[in-house]
């Protein structure tokens, strides 16, 4: 199901097509900033132990709090990912990318990521802070 929104997407004339990311997003209604999240459950237990079940639990938190105001996924606008290891990333990225699919469909907002040398939960493998924006 396509939800609508008021949201343009961004893509500048001649630019090679973002795979995985928008450039850019403009949009109109309430902003919802959601602070970082990790790959824990409600009770902040660790169930998932890898980084692509750490994504998809991390992504279902981002969305869990878009929801409380309202919101869907296709309300976000812009993610940043932080990650404890590029190389296990990039030897998971198909699983990574099945991760997010299963959450957030194929939708994809203005997203940069980033590799830490740690979070601050030692078992967090992944932190997604996020912006939303929910139509009024």
């Amino acid at each position: 199901m396509t939800v609508p929104t008021p949201h343009q997407i961004l893509h500048p004339a001649g630019w090679k097509a973002a795979k995985g990311y928008a450039n850019g997003i403009v949009a109109q209604g309430r902003t919802v900033y959601v602070g970082g999240q990790i790959g824990w459950t409600g009770d902040q237990i660790f169930e998932a132990k890898d980084l692509p079940s750490q994504v998809r639990q991390t992504l279902q938190n981002v969305v869990d709090v878009v929801r409380e105001a309202g919101g869907v996924p296709e309300h976000l606008v812009k993610m940043t990912w932080f990650i404890t290891s590029k190389s296990d990333y990039l030897a998971n990225v198909k699983a990574v990318g099945d991760a997010y699919r299963s959450v957030m469909g194929k939708h994809f907002p203005a997203m940069a990521m980033v590799e830490v040398s740690a979070l601050i939960e030692d078992e967090a493998q992944v932190e997604i802070e996020a912006v939303a924006v929910v139509p009024a």
